[in-house]
């Protein structure tokens, strides 16, 4: 499995989102582009998925912009990926049966890989993504001193 840039931008900008989460005011696309180096344009487009997907909630106005929709402990990396992406969160019962015994044995390993994936990417949420960019950004401060 890997990490595709829209997934990646996706988790940059909730990430951003999480961290002004219990500031409570929306941040506005330019905000979190800026802040992420993310293209105004396709930040747009990503949070628009993200919103229907309903990860993120939209506020118009001048001070309008983007929240999270719930709270930050709440949503999974596994959440965003399967908005973003439409993967599956559990195999499908209905699959064709394989061929031979060979594509069996593939699609059984296959299918304990992808188990494997979604129980690491549902053990983690945005909140463990900022506790971890907060301890990282507080070593490099000791490295400086």
């Amino acid at each position: 499995m890997e990490l595709s840039c829209k997934t990646e931008y996706a988790l940059l900008a909730l990430l951003e989102l999480a961290t002004n989460y219990e500031i409570g005011e929306p941040l506005q696309i330019r905000q979190i582009a800026a802040q992420q180096h993310i293209p105004d344009r396709y930040l747009e487009q990503l949070l628009a998925t993200l919103r229907r997907g309903g990860l993120v909630k939209s506020q118009r106005g001048a001070k309008g912009g983007y929240v999270l929709a719930r709270e930050p402990w709440k949503i999974t990396l596994l959440d965003v990926i399967c908005c973003l992406e439409g993967l599956e969160t559990t195999a499908c019962e209905d699959e064709a049966q394989p061929k031979t015994v060979e594509s069996a044995v593939v699609q059984e390993v296959w299918q304990e890989s992808r188990q494997a994936a979604n129980s690491v990417l549902q053990k983690y949420t945005l909140q463990n993504l900022c506790e971890q960019r907060a301890a990282r950004k507080q070593l490099n401060i000791m490295y400086y001193i």
